[in-house]
């Protein structure tokens, strides 16, 4: 079953459960990816779908840091609610020192020998963790193996 179609059948789940929750949080999914797929006039496969969630991820961790900075826990723990949900549908994220070998991995497959090489060991690492680490975490990885080098 597809990652849409998956989403379709926990919404359904969700209204028969009468979880208001989370099938607000999964209709917001369903609303940005049919968003999506207006804006570009596609039919989104599985992989686009996660970048779509995981988009959505991030905005939820920046909305949770700054609510708390403001105060407004009970703002942060809706975004923590939503944050569960979208994170469900995400594959399973890599540790440190699994991120650090394909880091190591990918910078000795391309040859990288400098901060100028980035770009070049970010394209190849970008297909394979997406969805599954902090691009962000892996970005500086990739800078300070390269700095060094």
């Amino acid at each position: 079953m597809g990652l849409k179609a998956q989403i379709t059948e926990d919404m359904k789940t969700a209204m028969r459960a009468k979880d208001a929750g989370r099938l607000g949080a999964i209709r917001l999914i369903t609303a940005a990816i049919k968003q999506k797929e207006v804006d570009e006039r596609v039919e989104l496969d599985d992989v686009q779908v996660q970048a779509v969630i995981e988009k959505m991820i991030k905005q939820r961790k920046d909305s949770i840091t700054q609510f708390e900075a403001g105060g407004r826990q009970d703002l942060a723990d809706i975004e923590k609610a939503e944050l569960a949900v979208l994170s469900a549908y995400m594959p399973a994220a890599l540790s440190d020192d699994e991120v650090k070998a394909e880091v190591d991995a990918a910078v000795a497959a391309t040859g990288a020998a400098g901060p100028q090489d980035m770009g070049k060991v970010m394209g190849i690492l970008k297909g394979k963790l997406a969805g599954r680490a902090d691009m962000t975490a892996v970005s500086a990885l990739v800078k300070a193996a390269l700095t060094k080098a």
